[in-house]
């Protein structure tokens, strides 16, 4: 037994575990940290005692109960972040059980902790007049709106994850027959996405307008660097307002990058593509991810009930034969 302390078992669950044994992304890195950095000010302030003097057993079960719940309520987190954070936990003190086995009870009671149920709603996404109206949405006299704009189109067709449109090169970017972009996905799964005609078209123009080494972002930032989700997420929260203007029914969703993604499979879906090539297109593990889709599409359901003939029946009303039903009835 190696007896070690908590803030090496930390590091070392980051540096060999995460980064050496799994290959994790940067992305999974960067969750698990900010994680991490919460439970551990948590824990610090709950003890009385600094970071580096925290040990596994002022991490019991009931300490990371608490934090859990601290996340919901202190800082307004929904139930799936709560599951994310829990997920990460419990994959640190899988490799704390496996490492230090005087700790498997302790590890055991934090891995029974039960993810929390959550209300699955359906998945917001824009129709045909709104994706329009938000493509028309940036200034295109403009540097920057014009960026926006290529990048919306881009989105709105292709459906990329936001990760993989901010990771986009200029080298990714195959115009001409065939025209497509490839990226690499969720999972480390590399995946080539067709273009429409008046997509490639756009690109091409955009690429002759901004000039870099094919190394350089597809769409940069002012400074030419890679766009951050942040940055992302902001300009398209800025422009949805702009084409609310235009488009009442935008003023009531919460468009994101993500919305934009599930906008795309619902237009496949809508155009009867099926769904293993909808989730072959988005790059989902599995065709049971894309039964979201079908679970929010209301034509989809209308056509159902269009082809289901109503009963010949007569409605009526119940009758009662005895007295005191009548009675009972009339109360």
């Amino acid at each position: 037994m190696t007896g070690m302390t908590f803030p090496a078992l930390l590091q070392r669950f980051f540096t060999d575990r995460l980064c050496t044994q799994m290959e994790a992304s940067r992305h999974t890195i960067a969750g698990y940290r900010d994680t991490f950095r919460l439970l551990v000010r948590f824990a610090a302030a709950r003890s009385g005692k600094p970071p580096t003097h925290l040990g596994i057993a002022d991490l019991d079960a009931d300490v990371i109960g608490d934090f859990l719940i601290h996340i919901e309520t202190a800082r307004g987190n929904g139930a799936r972040s709560r599951n994310t954070r829990l997920a990460a936990i419990r994959s640190f003190f899988r490799y704390v059980a496996m490492n230090e086995p005087e700790w498997l009870l302790h590890c055991q009671r934090i891995l029974a902790l039960p993810d929390k149920r959550y209300v699955k709603r359906s998945v917001t996404f824009l129709d045909g007049p709104e994706i329009a109206a938000l493509l028309a949405a940036p200034d295109r006299s403009t540097w920057t709106g014009r960026r926006d704009h290529i990048l919306l189109l881009v989105a709105s067709q292709t459906g990329l994850r936001a990760s993989e449109l901010t990771g986009l090169r200029r080298r990714d970017v195959v115009l001409g027959t065939g025209a497509h972009v490839r990226c690499l996905g969720k999972g480390r799964k590399e995946r080539c996405t067709p273009l429409r005609r008046d997509t490639a078209k756009a690109l091409q123009n955009w690429l002759k307008e901004w000039r870099s080494d094919d190394a350089g972002p597809l769409f940069p930032s002012i400074r030419g660097d890679p766009l951050s989700r942040d940055a992302l997420e902001h300009l398209v929260r800025k422009h949805c307002l702009t084409a609310a203007r235009s488009c009442s029914s935008l003023a009531s969703k919460r468009v994101t990058p993500h919305t934009l993604r599930h906008s795309t499979a619902m237009e496949l879906l809508h155009h009867g593509v099926d769904q293993s090539v909808i989730a072959l297109w988005l790059g989902h593990e599995s065709v049971e991810t894309t039964q979201i889709y079908i679970h929010a599409d209301m034509r989809l359901k209308e056509r159902a009930l269009a082809s289901v003939a109503a009963p010949e029946t007569r409605p009526g009303r119940f009758r009662p034969d005895d007295e005191l039903l009548a009675w009972l009835e009339a109360l």
